[in-house]
C-alpha cells in the first residue's frame, strides 16, 4: 500500500475533534483537516472512530502460543475437576509422534500430578502437561519410557513418588522428544492483529538457533505482521537481518524452584552488561527480587536493565528500582484470571504487594503492560481493565491501591518495545508505527470487539 487516508479520525491524546491522518508506508506524513485525496490513494472514514497507535505487548511466548493451540486444556476456565481432566485427556487425540500435550493445569483441578496420577487419567500412550505457570512439565510413565526415563540427578526420575515433575527442564525435555517441525506463527499473527497488538516482545529465555528461524521467518514472510523484539537471542548470537525482528535486553530467570547464587547471578548480569545488552530479569518472588538489587548495587545497572512480571514487589524496596532505573514489565491480567487463587494462598500482609502499578508509577518507576501468553490470558483491553479495576473472578480487589487510570494503562500498551514504560506513542507527523482504528471513540472499559481496523507493515486488515 503506496499511501493510505484516514478521514474523520478522532486521534487519541489530540484533544476533541476529528482530523485526517495520511500514511505513506509505515510513516504518518500528515495530519490535518480536509485533506486532499491523492491519486491513487486508498481512503478509509474512520466516522469519528479513534485512531491510536497499535499495542505492545511487552512480555508473551510466540511458539508456546502456537503449540499450546493444538494442545489439551488442562485447567481452568475450560477443566476444573479430575473428571473434567480425565475427559479431556481420554478425548485428546495423540499427535504424528502418539503424544498428548496438555496445558494451563493447576493444582485446584486434581492436586499435584507426577506419572502415577497421570497414569490414572491416561495410560495408553505418552502425555505430557504443562503447568500453567510454564515452569513445570508432568509426565506419565509412557512418556518417561518413552523419552528414556532419566538416570538419578537428572530433571526427572524414572521410578517412584514424584517421578515426571520436571522442574525449569525446557531444554532437557526437548532434546529428548521426537523430532516435530516448528509450529506455524500465522494463526497467532492473525490473532495478535485482531487485538490491535502491532508489536510484540517474546521473552522465552534460551531461544534456540530454530526457534530464532521460525519467528525470523514468519516476520519475513509476513505471517507475524506485529514487528518482534527477542529478549531470549544467546550472548554472542547473530540473528538473520530481517527488517521488523530485533534483539533486546538478555532474558534471565531467577527460578522460584530454585534461585542461583549471589555470584551466580551477577557473573550472568556481568556478562550481559558486557556484551552490550540490558538484562530483562525473571522476578516472582521477594526472594528473587531482593537478590537482583543487591546484585546490581555491587556491579552498576545498565539502561534499559528491567524486572518481568514483578509479581511481588513490597513497598520496602521501591526505592531500590528508583535508585537502580529499573523499568518494570507486568501483567495485571492475572488477577481476574488467577486472583483469588492468589488471594486465598498468600498471606494477607503479602495482598498489596501482588503485580502492583500505582505505588510504582508514582515513585517513577516506568511500568508496562504485558499478558505473558499463553501462560495469561492475551487480551489486552482485558489487561487494561485489569489494571484499573484490579477485581478477581469472584469481584474481590486485589491492592485496590494499585489501581491506575484506562487512559494510564493504555498508554503502558503504547511505548515502543525497545522502551516499555517510556514514552506512550502519539500519532504526528513523522511517526513510524503501526495504527488501529476503532468502532466509535475511546470507551471505558474496552473491548476487543471495537477494533475495526489495523495498519501493520504497511498493509491494512480489516478486523471486523
Amino acid at each position: 500500500m503506496a499511501s493510505l487516508l484516514l478521514r474523520n479520525a478522532a486521534i487519541h491524546g489530540a484533544g476533541a475533534g476529528l482530523a485526517d491522518i495520511r500514511v505513506s508506508g509505515e510513516a504518518v506524513t500528515e495530519v490535518g483537516t480536509a485533506l486532499d485525496r491523492q491519486p491513487g490513494e486508498e481512503c478509509l472514514d474512520c466516522g469519528g472512530g479513534a485512531v491510536l497507535p497499535g499495542l505492545t505487548d511487552h512480555h508473551l511466548h510466540l511458539l508456546a502460543m502456537a503449540a499450546a493451540r493444538t494442545s489439551v486444556r488442562c485447567g481452568p476456565p475450560a477443566v476444573t475437576s479430575r473428571a473434567g481432566l480425565t475427559a479431556a485427556l481420554t478425548a485428546a487425540v495423540p499427535d504424528e509422534q502418539g503424544w498428548v500435550r496438555g496445558t494451563g493445569y493447576v493444582e485446584s483441578v486434581a492436586g499435584d500430578l507426577d506419572a502415577s496420577a497421570i497414569d490414572g487419567l491416561r495410560a495408553d500412550c505418552p502425555v505430557r502437561i504443562q503447568h500453567r505457570s510454564g515452569a513445570l512439565w508432568m509426565l506419565n510413565t509412557a512418556a518417561l519410557v518413552a523419552i528414556g526415563a532419566a538416570a538419578p540427578g537428572e530433571p526427572g526420575e524414572p521410578v517412584g513418588p514424584g517421578a515426571g515433575r520436571l522442574w525449569r527442564a525446557d531444554d532437557w525435555l526437548r532434546d529428548r522428544l521426537p523430532a516435530r517441525p516448528m509450529p506455524s506463527l500465522a494463526a497467532i499473527g492473525r490473532e495478535l492483529l485482531g487485538y490491535g497488538i502491532t508489536a510484540v516482545t517474546d521473552a522465552t529465555p534460551d531461544l534456540a538457533a530454530a526457534a530464532v528461524a521460525a519467528i525470523s521467518d514468519a516476520v519475513r514472510d509476513g505471517d507475524l505482521p506485529p514487528r518482534v523484539q527477542l529478549l531470549g537471542v544467546p550472548l554472542g548470537t547473530v540473528v538473520p537481518d530481517t527488517p521488523g525482528l530485533t534483539v533486546g535486553p538478555y532474558k534471565i530467570v531467577l527460578a522460584d524452584s530454585g534461585l542461583p547464587t549471589y555470584a551466580e547471578l551477577a557473573e550472568a548480569v556481568a556478562a550481559a552488561h558486557g556484551a552490550g545488552r540490558p538484562v530483562a530479569v525473571h522476578c516472582v518472588t521477594r526472594e528473587a527480587l531482593i537478590l537482583l538489587i543487591a546484585v546490581l548495587r555491587d556491579i552498576g545497572s545498565r539502561p534499559g536493565d528491567r524486572i518481568e512480571h514483578a509479581a511481588l514487589v513490597p513497598r520496602e524496596l521501591i526505592p531500590g528500582l528508583v535508585s537502580l532505573r529499573l523499568r518494570v514489565v507486568t501483567q495485571p491480567g492475572f488477577l481476574p484470571d488467577r486472583g483469588d487463587d492468589f488471594l486465598r494462598d498468600l498471606p494477607a500482609e503479602d495482598h498489596p504487594d501482588l503485580y502492583r502499578c500505582a505505588s510504582l508509577l508514582r515513585s517513577g518507576v516506568p511500568v508496562a503492560l504485558s499478558s505473558d501468553a499463553p501462560y495469561g490470558p492475551l487480551n489486552p483491553w482485558d489487561d487494561i481493565t485489569a489494571a484499573t479495576t484490579r477485581r478477581t473472578a469472584s469481584g474481590r480487589v486485589a491492592g485496590p491501591a494499585e489501581r491506575i487510570t484506562y487512559t494510564e494503562a493504555l498508554d503502558a500498551c503504547l511505548t515502543p518495545p525497545e522502551d516499555p514504560g517510556g514514552r506512550p506513542a502519539r500519532i504526528r507527523p513523522g511517526l513510524r508505527t503501526s495504527l488501529l482504528v476503532l468502532h466509535g471513540p475511546l470507551a471505558s472499559p474496552p473491548s476487543a470487539d471495537r477494533v475495526r481496523a489495523v495498519l501493520a507493515g504497511g498493509r491494512l486488515t480489516m478486523a471486523g
